[in-house]
């Protein structure tokens, strides 16, 4: 029940799938050395962040292309998840993540919410994902989803309410939000925010932030491990490039779900009924 999980807190070079998969290459090699089941990259590692106009060129199909096969060669003995802007066969781009293992993709998950507001203009780029699934893995039942979905809280409940025993955010959060101290507002939301969905929903909660800067973009990191009661398990240095290893139990999962049966305690019926009362009012006062 116990695994060996490595975060890869790296600063991807925008645009340059070449240099970006050697780096890949070069932390799966050094977490197979460690020990680790599974390493985790953040959102568009691959690829870098702030793409705009180069997405169609970078794009990928993760089950056809060559580009993928130096990589999955190695997710034999050890998993692995990445981000990638996907190309589907109508030509929709995507904000994706893959979980690969056994020498192939095995979960693809769509990025629901694209945020364009403030700095973000994903929406001009990307399509939005339609899916929400749970996925069977050797550590258990898991749920991927990708930075902005996760301040959604449908998203963290749904996983949830369909199994998930681990939860992985993969993120390139840039800093906003200067304090008097020296992390961004953003870097202690997304640890209020990880924290309390961990607990909320007594999952495992892996979350890989990047680093580095790009296009006057700061990216700070704090990638992080939360136990289902709630603490932080392990977390990656701010500001600079890191390499954590840790462990998770999932026996953590079954002890904190004694403790607090939320999950098995809620009324689905009574929220689907709910929602649907909600949207018909919404739909109505159109």
């Amino acid at each position: 029940m116990k695994h060996i999980v490595a975060l890869a807190q790296i600063s991807p070079k925008l645009g340059n799938l070449s240099d970006n998969l050697n780096l890949h290459l070069h932390c799966i090699e050094r977490a197979r050395s460690a020990g680790a089941n599974l390493i985790i990259f953040p959102e568009l590692s691959l690829t870098g962040y702030i793409l705009q106009d180069l997405v169609p060129d970078i794009a990928i199909d993760p089950l056809t292309s060559p580009v993928l096969q130096p990589l999955l060669s190695l997710c034999q003995d050890i998993a692995c998840v990445f981000g990638f802007v996907e190309v589907s066969d109508r030509f929709n781009y995507y904000n994706a993540a893959a979980y690969a293992a056994q020498g192939k993709v095995q979960h693809i998950h769509r990025k629901l919410y694209l945020p364009t507001y403030g700095m973000f203009d994903e929406m001009r780029f990307f399509a939005m994902g339609e899916n929400l699934r749970t996925f069977e893995t050797a550590f258990g039942q898991m749920g991927i989803l990708i930075c902005e979905d996760l301040w959604h809280p449908s998203t963290a409940y749904l996983h949830a309410q369909d199994g998930a025993q681990a939860v992985i955010t993969v993120s390139s959060s840039p800093g906003r939000g200067v304090r008097d101290g020296e992390l961004f507002h953003t870097s202690e939301g997304w640890t209020h925010l990880l924290r309390t969905t961990a607990q909320y929903f007594t999952i495992y909660h892996i979350y890989v932030n990047r680093v580095g800067f790009e296009d006057g973009a700061h990216f700070p990191g704090g990638s992080m491990v939360v136990s289902p009661g709630g603490e932080i398990v392990a977390q990656a240095k701010y500001f600079e490039e890191d390499f954590l290893v840790t462990e998770i139990d999932l026996e953590e999962v079954r002890r904190a779900r004694l403790f607090a049966p939320m999950l098995r305690d809620e009324r689905l019926e009574l929220t689907l009924r709910e929602l649907t009362r909600i949207i018909n009012k919404r739909n109505a006062a159109r």
